[in-house]
């Protein structure tokens, strides 16, 4: 796998070996993979995920939570 990037610099993909050479030879350029990461990859997984932490919130008590409150009031 390559990174491209175009001429005008608004388009970047990665590409199979044998494509990346044809798009060469079209014009494009190589670039590092790390380039597409924070303009391609890195924009589309910002958006799909408000919770970073992926955790479930809640307002409620968990059982160990209740547990240890019922134990507390003893």
């Amino acid at each position: 796998m390559k990174t491209m990037i175009s001429m005008d610099k608004k388009h970047i993909k990665r590409v199979t070996d044998e494509k990346a050479f044809k798009l060469y030879h079209e014009g494009w350029n190589y670039t590092t993979k790390s380039v597409w990461k924070e303009k391609v990859r890195d924009v589309n997984k910002q958006e799909e995920t408000p919770n970073p932490t992926g955790k479930k919130t809640s307002n409620e008590l968990s059982k160990s939570q209740k547990r240890h409150m019922r134990k507390s009031n003893k």
